[in-house]
């Protein structure tokens, strides 16, 4: 067996893993799974490169108070003793923040892991777990070869008038900049984007990564131009949880009039407010689309609403729309929001096929529209694994 290369997506309560061979370029892992509920009722499911279950249960017994390390110090074992793992020889991470230091992937050292930490008030949500699963593995292998890729790497390319906020110089020069995020999901819809828009691939292409955290990414050349997301994660669109683009004085608001503290706004923005905040019923949209409930029909309207909005607002950077891509859970996968943010769109010429759209198809314009638009599965995972082959192991 060859060796292989595992990648890790740490979340807030979930972690996402994949195994692929060292020696080839395959989309497909050798090994994907994910475990969700962690903190609450962990739920542990594997496949292997033909679909097949390979394995129900986690590989021991977690209580609700079981942490990331402890989940992944329980996955390390299990994965290596599989009979398809072969012989490690990395480990690539998702990290959601790299700062203005990390541009690219980089091997990780304790230097490297100390300016990761430094980060983890920028996306509170993630970037702790991130760093979790660097330790654990750490721990397990701690001469084992790890590599962070960044979700902000990708948005590098912006102007840097689209990376900055109308504040103080010197707030500026520290660091407080439109950092972008999903980059890692950006990176792969741009490398395949050429497989379905040939030549139009380096046009005017608009990517909406919609799923519980969603963002929009304007591409020219299959390069970041500009995008929705800011400073942290919880700018931009609207979400399953997050609210997406606020008014700062309703912070100012919250502090003064509510008496609320840091920690209570930061809860507030980022766990109890987007689709579920706005329904009072729940983050998943396929929940609020089965729900009778007029908030929940509310909760869909706003996100369609601000989506639509906000990619119209980040045309300027790309002067006009070539090719529209929706991914992600939701994007790949609600047709009633794709319409809904489409119908929003018409004036651009953007005209879907309903019976496409209905289908989750690739292609679901109509034959009239003017704008291309598409349906396109992400793969985080590869473009990890893919940064790994890039090291010399």
């Amino acid at each position: 067996m060859s060796g292989v290369f595992l990648t890790l997506n740490a979340g807030s309560s979930s972690l996402k893993f994949a195994v692929f061979e060292r020696d080839t370029t395959s989309a497909v892992p050798m090994i994907s799974g994910k475990i969700t509920g962690i903190g609450e009722n962990a739920v542990f499911y594997a496949r292997d490169s033909q679909g097949r279950a390979l394995g129900a249960d986690l590989p021991e017994t977690l209580d609700a108070s079981a942490s990331h390390e402890q989940v992944i110090a329980m996955l390390l074992p299990w994965l290596e003793n599989h009979q398809s793992f072969g012989s490690l020889v990395a480990v690539g991470h998702r990290v959601v923040h790299g700062g203005q230091n990390f541009t690219k992937p980089t091997r990780i050292s304790d230097a490297v892991l100390q300016q990761l930490q430094t980060l983890s008030p920028l996306a509170p949500l993630h970037q702790p777990h991130n760093i979790a699963a660097i330790h654990a593995v750490a721990h397990w292998q701690p001469d084992l070869p790890q590599i962070a890729c960044f979700d902000t790497s990708f948005h590098r390319t912006q102007d840097p008038l689209a990376q900055a906020f109308a504040l103080p110089r010197d707030l500026t020069d520290e660091g407080i900049l439109r950092y972008g995020f999903h980059g890692l999901s950006y990176d792969y819809i741009a490398s395949v984007l050429p497989d379905h828009l040939g030549p139009e691939a380096e046009g005017r292409v608009m990517v909406a990564h919609l799923g519980n955290g969603a963002s929009i990414c304007a591409m020219k050349g299959r390069k970041s131009r500009a995008t929705s997301m800011g400073f942290t994660a919880l700018d931009g669109l609207m979400m399953g949880t997050r609210c997406g683009a606020l008014d700062p004085g309703v912070v100012l608001y919250l502090m003064q009039a509510k008496a609320m503290d840091a920690p209570e706004i930061q809860d507030l923005l980022y766990n109890k407010s987007g689709l579920l905040g706005v329904s009072g019923i729940s983050n998943d949209v396929q929940v609020l689309q089965d729900s009778a409930d007029p908030h929940a029909a509310d909760a869909i309207a706003l996100f369609c609403y601000r989506a639509a909005s906000t990619l119209a607002g980040l045309l300027p950077s790309i002067g006009g729309l070539d090719a529209l891509v929706f991914t992600a859970g939701i994007g790949e996968n609600s047709a009633l929001i794709r319409q809904g943010i489409c119908d929003r769109l018409a004036w651009l010429g953007v005209k879907l096929d309903a019976g496409a759209n209905a289908a989750n198809a690739t292609r679901i314009d109509a034959a009239d529209s003017r704008v291309k638009t598409l349906v396109l599965p992400t793969n985080e995972e590869l473009t990890v694994a893919n940064a790994c082959r890039s090291f010399a192991f």
